[in-house]
């Protein structure tokens, strides 16, 4: 699948945790990134001092990759999705 689309604003995302409590992830694209690379970085949605949860980058040919610490591999794999299916409808 080649990522054409991206996210332009804004966006939530439920995270569905396996242990801990779910939450809202808020998903901002960075367009000041340089292309072929997209880049969107993740903060908590609803904390007064929302926390940095890293962020995800997109190649052209939609592969993507998590820079970060804090998301297990399973929560990454659901924002990928999530702005996937998102911007397909873009």
């Amino acid at each position: 699948m080649i990522h054409q689309s991206y996210l332009v604003s804004e966006a939530k995302a439920w995270l569905k945790r396996k242990h801990g409590p779910d939450e809202v992830v808020k998903i901002i694209p960075d367009l000041k990134g340089e292309m072929p690379v997209v880049i969107y970085l993740l903060y908590t949605a609803y904390d007064q001092q929302p926390e940095y949860l890293g962020r995800i980058l997109f190649d052209a040919n939609g592969y993507w990759i998590y820079d970060g610490d804090i998301l297990k591999v399973e929560e990454q794999e659901q924002i990928a999705n999530f702005i996937v299916h998102l911007t397909e409808n873009v």
